[in-house]
């Protein structure tokens, strides 16, 4: 039994072992979770290291091809009941698996990877831990640092709640089907930044605002969401946002409030 890719769901089922146990083992438990929910486990290439980790007591999988599910259900019968047949872009995770922390891991779908990402982090509360391969030109944006043309608005709201390492990269010829481009291994642990010192809502409006228009100068951008009059000024509304970090982004959210 085994299981056909999907191009629709972004599938390329990884088959080189050694590649999963060494994806399993950057999870580093931080906080002290020793709770996954893995998302797209296909045929539990990563699975499989993922229950015999030791810092693992329980895996959860998300899985919406009906196909994986039934693969799963024959070959991991330790997930009986901890298989679900959900999309986790649409799910309320709270209410599904509970309130109590847990990681996010996978051999993440490429299509869906930055939605997952920013899932997770309206979750942030609930997940201390994000582990997993994307498609390596967004697994280096989310770990780019400020002054980079890869560096946005994924970059920057993830930062600002998670320490973020680049781990390795993987390549091509070890997954079936072979995808187009070459894949990174990141890990994103929590940070300290419980409450920020400025209107949440307003900081991820500033940063989207600022890098939709991120060949423009902050003072620009900020128009499509308050009117700064002509004589206010600020020394970083005159720069780029690809050069500002997360701690400017505070900065400037705090002094931007003012006028919304």
């Amino acid at each position: 039994m085994s299981v056909k890719a999907k191009k629709h769901l972004g599938q390329h089922f990884l088959v080189d072992p050694n590649i999963s146990k060494k994806i399993a083992l950057q999870f580093s438990g931080h906080l002290n979770c020793n709770r996954v929910l893995e998302i797209g486990p296909g045929m539990g290439a990563l699975t499989r290291h993922l229950l015999e980790h030791p810092l693992i007591k329980e895996v959860i999988v998300m899985e919406i091809d009906t196909e994986s599910i039934d693969y799963l259900t024959v070959h991991f019968p330790e997930l009986k009941g901890r298989i679900y047949s959900t999309d986790f872009l649409k799910v309320d995770l709270k209410e599904l698996i509970g309130g109590s922390p847990f990681a996010v891991v996978g051999n993440f779908p490429y299509n869906i990877s930055s939605q997952i990402l920013f899932q997770c982090i309206d979750y942030k509360d609930i997940i201390p831990e994000i582990m997993g391969m994307f498609q390596k030109e967004v697994a280096e944006r989310v770990a780019e640092k400020p002054g980079s043309k890869t560096y946005g608005i994924l970059s920057v709201l993830l930062q600002t709640y998670y320490d973020i390492e680049y781990c390795f990269t993987v390549d091509e010829k070890v997954f079936h089907p072979p995808p187009k481009v070459k894949s990174g291994v990141i890990r994103c642990k929590r940070n300290n930044r419980n409450n920020l010192p400025c209107d949440e809502k307003l900081y991820k409006q500033v940063v989207k605002a600022t890098f939709n228009q991120r060949r423009k100068t902050v003072r620009n951008g900020l128009k499509s969401i308050c009117s700064i009059p002509a004589e206010e000024n600020h020394p970083l509304l005159t720069q780029r946002p690809e050069k500002l970090g997360v701690e400017e982004f505070i900065a400037l959210t705090q002094w931007v409030s003012q006028f919304v």
